[in-house]
């Protein structure tokens, strides 16, 4: 069955995209400076807040319990994924570990709406097929060259720390769940599974905090970064909701997945991470994927 759109819910999709790289980029940063847990419960907090401020504003919603318990289920995988996503980025490259975890999160969101009996176009089978390839060369591994002024365990070499990708692995199949979950509510519901969804995370990592003794203090510079990760998330978050009401999951998923492009652009100029070939053709691919798609509606 087709599924005719237009070209808004792509551009949703790419924009949650943006968004979602540059808050994985903030709280791995942090991830290195605090514990993980402080991250995600203040993160989670200051995308609460964003929420609440904008959901007076939004046009009337009405949301069932189908709908909040779908939002509820998507925040308990999201800050699953979240959490060891960050973990991952603190301890490994972050132009490997977010392509990883982008490619086993976009694998079963896309299973599921070819299943529900979406038939992308040729153009949008070939550009989300571009889209997976993309992924895979920027997540091959090996070392990976730093700029001179960047931290390395050597001169100018720091390989790989191969612990992040189990973690990434596991994040992606988290994330892939949270993307299915928030798929499943209503447009009637608005945004508020997400309040939902991000309700139930916090209080997760919270319980998780008070569980481990965990402080939830840091440093100010820090605390600006994670709440600024957070808001980023947050928009993303309701980014990806409106894309998901006007266009096929399978395509909506794919487009959203490419973010690793700007955890990997602000990787290279913030950190002085250097890609390699294979990482950089990946790059290449991931744009060229992106022109066949918005290009095919």
């Amino acid at each position: 069955m087709m599924v005719p759109v237009t070209g808004l819910p792509y551009l949703l999709a790419l924009a949650a995209a943006t968004f979602f790289g540059a808050a994985d980029f903030l709280g791995g940063l942090s991830a290195r400076r605090t514990s993980t847990s402080a991250v995600v419960v203040v993160s989670g907090a200051a995308g609460l807040a964003l929420l609440a401020v904008l959901l007076p504003v939004m046009p009337g919603s009405r949301p069932a319990a189908d709908d909040l318990l779908w939002g509820t289920m998507a925040g308990l995988a999201g800050g699953a994924g979240i959490g060891l996503l960050y973990r991952a980025l603190a301890i490994g490259r972050m132009a490997v570990v977010a392509p990883t975890t982008a490619l086993c999160a976009v694998t079963m969101p896309v299973l599921a709406g070819l299943a529900m009996g979406e038939r992308p176009t040729w153009g949008t089978g070939t550009g989300m097929a571009l889209a997976l390839v993309a992924i895979v060369l920027v997540s091959r591994q090996g070392e990976v060259r730093t700029s001179p002024g960047a931290a390395t365990d050597g001169p100018h070499v720091r390989p790989v720390v191969r612990g992040g990708i189990g973690l990434a692995l596991l994040s992606g199949v988290a994330i892939g769940f949270f993307y299915l979950a928030l798929a499943r509510t209503s447009r009637e519901a608005g945004l508020w599974p997400l309040l939902a969804a991000r309700g139930a995370s916090t209080l997760l990592f919270g319980a998780v905090a008070i569980a481990r003794r965990d402080s939830l203090r840091m440093p100010a510079s820090v605390l600006r970064t994670v709440v600024a990760g957070g808001v980023l998330d947050m928009i993303a978050n309701a980014l990806y909701v409106l894309a998901t009401w006007g266009g096929p999951l399978s395509v909506v998923v794919t487009l959203t997945s490419l973010y690793p492009a700007s955890t990997v652009v602000l990787a290279r100029f913030v950190l002085g991470e250097r890609l390699s070939a294979w990482q950089r053709a990946g790059v290449a691919c991931a744009l060229i994927a992106v022109l066949l798609i918005v290009g095919a509606v």
